[in-house]
């Protein structure tokens, strides 16, 4: 049994940081930062009282009235997702007690960039076992609170916001989760990471002194490790269903830099015009730029009944991975 997609939302905070804002604070410039990276702006959740949950939330409620249903019919939330609320408990109890969803379990998947395939990925194993009916698979982010505003390397690169789909089984094989590959390698765990805060360095004064519980990068080794990645999964979902760069409907990538994106693109041999791009209004939301992405094209009226999506992803671990769905 096939798992599809029969709806989608997103929730972005209503403030905005310009590359402009961040002249005023760092030593960078618009010009800098959109040739290097394709980011003009990108949206940040100012209130301290709210959190990734707040933002999963306010999706899971757009999902359920989209749907025309109750959010009692839900039998699991994912939420995936690299800046939880806190360690624990997971953010997917904190929205599953919001929306009273009383008659699910929830869990929060931590892939970093790539949760959100890692994510739909195992919540399409629930439904196709024939366990589950309805899955609510959410990434959602507040990467604001993991940014060090002096590191101008770092936040200019990301963003806050939220997106998610709900999963159903399909009347038949032809359409939903078709294929996956997903891959991770742990040698790369030191070019992308959060050093502080877990059992390893527990919060301290030294570890705050020293900035550990800010996210570090570095990103000429993720940038190198991201474009081989990513191209090269996107060509193996490619090879391994048979499909030309004429079958494909819309590329939906991990939305991390424009160059990265552009080369998966090149790879595949697609048109730029087939390819969900937000980076520029949005930056990097991590786990939520992908289901950002598919909930703008739902939007918009750009995906029909049989659309091909190729979905791709790389973040930190490594991780990465494609996705082949068929919209229903």
């Amino acid at each position: 049994m096939k798992a599809v997609v029969t709806s989608s939302a997103k929730f972005l905070p209503e403030s905005v940081l310009s590359n402009l804002d961040l002249e005023k604070i760092l030593d960078t410039s618009d010009e800098w930062i959109q040739t290097r990276t394709g980011i003009r702006e990108r949206r940040i959740l100012k209130d301290p009282e709210k959190a990734t949950a707040y933002l999963c939330t306010e999706v899971a409620r757009q999902i359920l009235d989209k749907r025309g249903i109750s959010a009692g019919e839900i039998d699991l939330i994912i939420v995936a997702t690299m800046s939880p609320d806190m360690l624990f408990p997971s953010t997917a109890c904190l929205v599953q007690d919001n929306i009273k969803a009383v008659n699910a379990w929830a869990f929060d998947l931590s892939g970093a960039c790539s949760g959100f395939l890692y994510a739909l990925n195992t919540g399409a194993q629930f439904i196709a076992t024939g366990t589950h009916k309805k899955v609510l698979v959410i990434g959602g982010e507040k990467m604001s609170a993991l940014m060090d505003y002096s590191d101008r390397t770092t936040c200019v690169l990301f963003g806050d916001g939220a997106a998610g789909v709900l999963l159903e089984p399909g009347e038949d094989d032809s359409h939903g989760m078709l294929d996956a590959r997903l891959y991770s390698d742990g040698s790369g765990r030191d070019n992308l990471c959060m050093p502080g805060g877990g059992s390893l360095r527990p919060t301290n004064h030294e570890t705050v002194d020293r900035k550990l519980h800010y996210l570090q990068q570095d990103g000429r080794q993720v940038f190198k490790s991201a474009v081989v990645g990513m191209a090269e999964v996107a060509d193996e979902i490619m090879q391994r269903n048979n499909l030309t760069a004429e079958d494909i409907d819309y590329l939906i990538p991990h939305q991390a830099n424009n160059r990265i994106i552009q080369a998966t693109a090149e790879r595949m041999g697609l048109n730029l015009e087939k390819v969900a791009v937000n980076i520029d209004r949005y930056g990097n939301t991590s786990a939520a730029t992908i289901p950002i992405c598919i909930a703008e094209l739902d939007e918009q009226g750009k995906l029909q009944s049989g659309s091909n999506l190729i979905l791709v992803s790389f973040g930190a671990g490594y991780t990465w991975g494609g996705v082949y769905l068929k919209w229903l």
